[in-house]
């Protein structure tokens, strides 16, 4: 089994060599800081709405190395934060547009990958989430019951389930490696084999020089940390992945997983599944959540703990695959605010901005923030900017070690709540409830 090379997903496709990499200072209108999803589309949809625009994407890896190239392949209308923070600053009806609008995004992305021909496996399959217990199913509040899960995926113990339609299978790396490709296209440059080690108004100081723009836009999602000044604005949580050998056609028989839906349950430790265009099964979930000191993996690799945590949770959902081998595991950071939820902003007075908070739900959130960014860049008043995640401010992150003896409790409390419930605690348990009030969520 290999562990690292970035993820699965590179693997597939061949790991890019780095390109255009800055030589020396440079000045544009608008620097962008971190090359994936979120700068990528920000690109993109700026380059679209004034292709006059001198736009520079800078890039400390290669475009998609992050999140973005590791992540589940879910391309769902998943609110990407506390529905209850979005509801103290814009209502319910804020929260209703924030869905609306996400829910748009998943068509939005499908269809721009196929006018630019960007091949990324996509499949608009939907979503089944299982509650494999009397709590979580109380929590699901789903319309399928056990026999209605079952018929399309057998998974073991499933007493309810809910479908969402709204949701699209994808090749991660396929898809972020086409955005880059498109932006390229349209001239805009990417600067990768870049750090960026501080930014200021009117400047995106790196290693290799220093860009000057009047717009600088901060995408740096889990990296956000590494950046002078940021270290405890968002939390760079951990989330791994394991990869199976491709299933037979009998073991698909066996699990009873015919269609392309994506997988998850309603656990307080969750996982996530697909079922991958080669005919494997991915699954993901938090393994070890935090490094101390806002650290972040190499190169993708991840604990073996976290491998056998979870192969023991793929085999919990289909015990029929008890032995099958791993091909592949890896990690990657996601970036997780104080409060749980993301976030869109710019000052027009300073020039700089920023996107993301995304909390493990982004790949569609990165497209809708970004158009929301390049609204904002323009001085446009629309829809998207009334959004209640533009502007959303909230407070940093405790020092260390508080920042990592609190990360670490918070997930023992939600393992133990898992272990409660599925022990036949009918209700959610009493531990989840203060783990969420210790989180801020």
């Amino acid at each position: 089994m290999r562990n690292g090379g970035v993820s699965f997903w590179w693997q597939q496709v061949g790991l890019p060599s780095p390109t255009d990499r800055l030589d020396g200072d440079a000045t544009c209108d608008v620097a962008i800081v971190g090359g994936g999803l979120t700068g990528l589309w920000t690109a993109y949809h700026l380059h679209e709405a004034d292709p006059t625009l001198d736009i520079r994407v800078l890039e400390a890896e290669f475009a998609g190395f992050g999140a973005s190239g590791r992540n589940g392949g879910w391309l769902s209308s998943e609110l990407a934060g506390s529905a209850r923070t979005y509801a103290e600053v814009a209502g319910e009806d804020g929260v209703a547009r924030l869905r609306a609008a996400l829910r748009a995004t998943v068509d939005e992305v499908v269809g721009i990958a196929a006018r630019e021909g960007i091949e990324a496996d996509i499949v608009r399959s939907g979503v089944l989430t299982v509650a494999r217990s009397q709590a979580q199913a109380e929590r699901l509040g789903g319309e399928l019951d056990a026999d209605a899960v079952a018929q399309r995926i057998r998974v073991a113990g499933a007493v309810a389930g809910h479908y969402d339609p709204d949701c699209a299978r994808v090749q991660p790396a396929r898809l972020v490696g086409g955005v880059a490709r498109v932006v390229r296209e349209r001239g805009v440059r990417i600067h990768e084999a870049t750090r960026v080690v501080r930014v200021e108004p009117g400047a995106a100081v790196t290693e290799r020089g220093t860009v000057r723009a009047p717009v600088v836009l901060r995408c740096l999602e889990g990296f956000t940390a590494g950046l002078a000044g940021h270290r405890r604005d968002w939390l760079p949580m951990n989330s791994a992945i394991v990869v199976t050998e491709p299933l037979t056609a009998a073991q698909w028989r066996e699990v009873g997983w015919s269609g392309q839906e994506l997988l998850g349950d309603e656990a307080h430790a969750y996982c996530y599944a697909q079922r991958t265009a080669d005919g494997r099964i991915a699954l993901g979930g938090r393994g070890v959540p935090y490094r101390f000191g806002s650290r972040t993996d190499v190169d993708g690799r991840t604990q073996d703990w976290t491998v056998e945590s979870l192969r023991s949770t793929l085999t919990s959902l289909f015990p029929s695959l008890a032995g099958i081998g791993l091909d592949h595991a890896w990690c990657g950071v996601l970036g997780v605010p104080r409060d749980w939820s993301a976030s869109v902003s710019y000052d027009a007075a300073t020039g700089l901005g920023h996107a993301g908070g995304y909390v493990g739900s982004g790949l569609t959130a990165t497209n809708l923030a970004g158009r929301t960014l390049r609204d904002l860049v323009l001085g446009r008043d629309t829809d998207l900017t009334a959004l209640p995640w533009t502007g959303h401010a909230v407070r940093r992150w405790e020092p260390e070690p508080l920042r990592w003896a609190g990360v670490h409790a918070l997930y023992r409390l939600y393992r133990a709540a898992d272990r409660r419930e599925d022990a036949g605690l009918p209700r959610t348990s009493r531990i989840a409830r203060v783990a969420n009030r210790v989180a801020g969520r």
